[in-house]
């Protein structure tokens, strides 16, 4: 018995020439802008051509491409090798996705069928659900697979912000930062979000606090002084906060030493390379910081390949609702919490 699973991200630019495309792909996503085809498309080609020299001069600070196809790869090796230990009875095979870059599910969907399994299982790579998100490429598989006739048994992991083994590998991994250091601040930054977007019903921002609220509980030190706060704002809406930069600046001017721990991303790429150890940190020194921390994304934690590993052994215990997907992409009002109705 073969079982596939597929591995969601959102992709990056493999070389400079890939910026502009990949921003189309990016805002031509209708869980990003919600519009009708014939006034998305003309909007996301002038949004993009745009935000290119923006862009370009990002991906040139960490060589001129993104490294997260390759760093999802390690994953996704990582984790096809944890699941294929002591098997006697099922061959786990992982797969790859991105959302806006290649591999796309089209392409992904062809070396499904060529393997040919009884099931398939799909786990996105953010561990706190959005629309935006797994929410997207969750129904863009659904619809690509639907139209190439792949008509297997599919099982929804859609989300883990609180899986024991993910709390544990953050949580070691500020415990091993933090240890023998002094008057610090402890801030935990997440991908932001429009403001309407969680008054539509989004849980996303509901997660991420739920599991920054477990790992300080794990880590179970009263006197730590810690923040949640949220990054990589763009455009005119009013956005979830506080922001990162702010807090930042707060905290530099007041002499503290600031830890940086990205709670809603598990591989680097542009946001955690770029923003948080180039330019927050350039931020923070310009306001009076003298000791900047950033702690690894968790890649390819032993912990978290374990909280992914045993996600999947244990899926059965998920109740995914199909009924999340309306036809704007995002969650009902109903969904104020986790769509797949897991306890965090």
């Amino acid at each position: 018995m073969k079982v596939a699973v597929i591995l969601f991200n959102l992709g990056g630019p493999d070389k400079l020439e890939s910026v502009e495309p990949f921003l189309f792909n990016l805002f031509n996503d209708p869980a990003i802008l919600n519009l009708p085809s014939f006034l998305r498309y003309p909007l996301a080609k002038l949004i993009s051509k745009k935000r290119t020299p923006i862009a370009k001069n990002i991906y040139k600070e960490i060589g001129g491409s993104s490294p997260i196809l390759k760093l999802t790869q390690k994953q996704a090796d990582c984790l096809e090798q944890s699941l294929n230990k002591d098997q006697k009875v099922l061959l786990y095979k992982v797969f790859i996705t991105m959302r806006c870059w290649h591999p796309r599910a089209s392409e992904t969907v062809k070396l499904v069928k060529d393997f040919n399994p009884s099931e398939i299982v799909l786990l996105p790579l953010y561990p706190q659900y959005s629309a935006a998100t797994s929410g997207s490429s969750i129904l863009e598989w659904k619809e690509i697979a639907k139209k190439n006739n792949l008509n297997v048994n599919t099982s929804t992991i859609c989300c883990y912000p609180g899986d024991t083994n993910f709390i544990k590998a953050h949580t070691e991994l500020i415990k091993k930062k933090i240890k023998g250091i002094n008057n610090f601040k402890l801030i935990f930054s997440a991908h932001g979000l429009p403001e309407k977007n969680i008054k539509n019903g989004d849980p996303y921002q509901w997660q991420v606090e739920q599991g920054v609220k477990k790992i300080m509980e794990e880590i179970n030190d009263h006197e730590i002084d810690y923040i949640l706060s949220y990054q990589s704002r763009v455009g005119p809406l009013k956005w979830i906060g506080p922001s990162t930069e702010d807090v930042i600046v707060e905290n530099s001017k007041k002499g503290k030493h600031l830890v940086i721990v990205p709670i809603a991303f598990v591989s680097e790429h542009s946001e955690t390379l770029v923003e948080l150890d180039i330019e927050y940190e350039k931020l923070a020194k310009k306001n009076g910081c003298k000791n900047y921390t950033r702690i690894e994304a968790l890649g390819v934690n032993e912990n978290f390949i374990q909280s992914l590993t045993n996600l999947i052994l244990n899926k059965d215990n998920y109740k995914f609702n199909d009924n999340l997907y309306t036809p704007k992409n995002r969650c009902p009002s109903s969904f104020t919490k986790c769509p797949c109705q897991l306890n965090v």
